[in-house]
């Protein structure tokens, strides 16, 4: 049986990337890009009105990667939290500065939310599966 070069590459793709000719899934959730520390002031004065979610991810790392990916399969749309993804290849600094004012200590991939300027919950690795957003 002969197989074109772009068949076998798709195949590989397929395979290696997770990639395929479907369209992926759009998530619900609307990310908000965590870039300087600054940005930690306005979630602390924002959680006053309500919660606020900072989403650690490492962006080359595959559990990571899973555990992003079942938590936006999972979100539910009526949750009203504002949710902050920090890219942990990127801003090392900002998850120390996290570490700091909240008194958390680093992991990865971690979930944190943050109500009245305090971290309520933290879950990191499997665990950020298992928080319910809507108790907030």
């Amino acid at each position: 049986m002969r197989y074109k070069f772009n068949e076998i590459m798709g195949f590989f793709d397929k395979i290696f990337s997770g990639n395929s000719s479907e369209e992926k899934e759009e998530s619900a959730i609307v990310w908000q890009a965590l870039v300087n520390e600054d940005q930690l002031n306005t979630i602390v004065d924002a959680s006053n009105e309500k919660a606020q979610a900072i989403f650690k991810h490492s962006t080359r790392c595959g559990i990571s990667r899973m555990v992003l990916s079942q938590f936006e399969k999972s979100f539910k749309a009526e949750t009203e939290i504002d949710m902050y993804m920090l890219d942990l290849l990127q801003h090392r600094d900002i998850s120390s500065a996290i570490a700091s004012k909240f008194g958390v200590h680093h992991e990865s991939p971690q979930l944190l939310i943050i109500k009245d300027g305090e971290v309520v919950r933290t879950a990191s690795h499997g665990d950020i599966n298992s928080v319910d957003l809507l108790a907030f």
